[in-house]
């Protein structure tokens, strides 16, 4: 019994030896691009497998993207979307309430700015992407553009995997921000995040920004990556699984009532109280009136001189 317990024992270690090391893959993408060229030229220097993704109004855009690809980085349109949030908007943000023509025109002009683009991701959009109705519209766009949706995830609740169900679009999503602060030491414990997650699930994106802070973090880390974690591109994620935890949301969103200038006429107040009028005064005023009419004078008249000699 023993005897076989071992030989048990070594066939089992032999296998594990023998079996594959399957790496944790780990996706990184710098949004914001378009801004800042002095740190953006500094992320197109890390490896390629870092993305990026521009701003399609942003004043350097094109030349940005442009040269991210010549550098062999993958580009994303970073495409504004309305958040739930007051503030204000940047030029061109989809909204739940835009027609399918103004989303497709938005999504059109932004694809023709951002050269060499081969997905999407949203910057804001709390309030678009948890709408059911507006993320059905911008599916109907990205397909039609062979786009991909990487969703940013700034709500829990987002419907982006179920409004592209039917659709040709795939949806990936981020699991970790880098910079929500732009501390180095919290930057490095949201990189050791995103590699401790893509090691447990087998994959993770990583989400940050071309802060100076950011740029330093990821120059010092990126060459001191784990064996077992590869760097890749968001879209060799396209095929992993992807597991969509929103609840249904369909409801139309109630499109916002065009404001009316026109505020009424202001109520005029006496200040003196008015004095009391009773329904006697009305044949007071009707008999005034008859009284001082001119058939009444002129018979008046005739009358008092009826029996007067000429």
């Amino acid at each position: 019994m023993l005897q076989f317990r071992r030989i048990v024992f070594s066939v089992v270690s032999a296998l594990a030896l023998a079996a594959p090391v399957y790496a944790g893959k780990l996706a990184i993408v710098i949004d914001d691009f378009g801004y800042r060229p002095h740190y953006e030229n500094q992320v197109l220097a890390m490896p390629s497998a870092i993305s990026v993704a521009v701003l399609p109004n942003a004043p350097h855009a094109r030349e940005m993207a442009t040269k991210a690809h010549s550098s062999g980085h993958q580009v994303l349109i970073h495409l504004p979307m309305a958040p739930l949030s007051k503030q204000p908007l940047e030029k061109d943000t989809l909204r739940p309430d835009m027609s399918s023509e103004e989303i497709e025109r938005i999504i059109r002009d932004a694809y023709n700015k951002v050269p060499y683009a081969v997905g999407l991701n949203n910057h804001m959009g709390s309030a678009m992407t948890s709408s059911l109705y507006g993320m059905l519209k911008v599916m109907q766009a990205l397909e039609r553009y062979n786009l991909y949706f990487l969703d940013s995830m700034t709500i829990g609740n987002s419907q982006a995997m179920r409004a592209a169900q039917g659709t040709g679009v795939k949806v990936i999503k981020r699991k970790v921000f880098l910079d929500d602060t732009q501390n180095e030491a919290d930057i490095r414990v949201q990189f050791n995040r995103a590699v401790q997650l893509a090691r447990r699930n087998g994959s993770a994106i990583a989400i940050g920004h071309p802060h100076p802070s950011t740029v330093r973090v990821l120059q010092q880390m990126l060459p001191t990556l784990p064996s077992d974690i590869t760097l890749v591109r968001p879209s060799d994620l396209l095929n992993e699984p992807q597991v969509d935890t929103s609840t249904p949301n369909s409801a139309q969103p109630v499109p916002t009532a065009p404001r009316n200038p026109f505020r009424g006429v202001k109520r005029c107040v006496p200040k003196q109280p008015l004095e009391p009028v009773y329904a006697t005064r009305f044949f007071s005023v009707i008999g005034e009136s008859i009284s001082n009419s001119t058939l009444v004078k002129y018979v008046q008249q005739q009358w008092q001189g009826w029996g007067k000699k000429a």
